[in-house]
């Protein structure tokens, strides 16, 4: 299995594993924490290098823009960045086993990197919390 390099919050070089990619632009996910919001809708994917006449999406771990579509007025109808923590198509880990959630959610972040809610709701994916350590730390369930 090849691996890919990303970069992380802070600029630091990393090495990845591919992960399928189980969400795109205008995807309805769930906000997994305490900002307000409810629903998100996917805007873009930060990052995506693509191919004519095809759909943007993005895995677990990655940095996305999101709009509010349900939830705390002061938050609705802004576009914000965000991290997605869950997805329900199955991805495989480097170890060969196969990992799915029963929804799809993600996490809002601030421009820099730091998560605006105090507390994030659900299980986060071991890919998140590796990638995005201000996650890991506000998580109560890692998978």
């Amino acid at each position: 299995m090849s691996k890919s390099r990303a970069v992380s919050a802070k600029g630091v070089i990393e090495y990845r594993p591919h992960i399928s990619k189980g969400l795109q632009v205008g995807s309805i996910i769930n906000c997994a924490d305490n900002t307000g919001a409810r629903r998100l809708r996917i805007v873009n994917i930060v990052g995506y290098k693509g191919r004519l006449r095809r759909v943007p999406s993005g895995g677990v771990g990655d940095r996305i823009l999101v709009s509010v579509r349900k939830g705390n007025p002061t938050l609705r109808k802004q576009v914000l960045p965000a991290i997605i923590v869950r997805q329900r198509k199955q991805f495989r880990r480097a170890d060969g086993m196969w990992i799915s959630f029963e929804d799809n959610a993600a996490v809002i972040i601030t421009p820099e990197g730091e998560l605006r809610g105090s507390e994030v709701r659900g299980p986060v994916a071991k890919e998140a919390a590796e990638r995005w350590p201000r996650i890991a730390g506000n998580a109560s369930i890692i998978l």
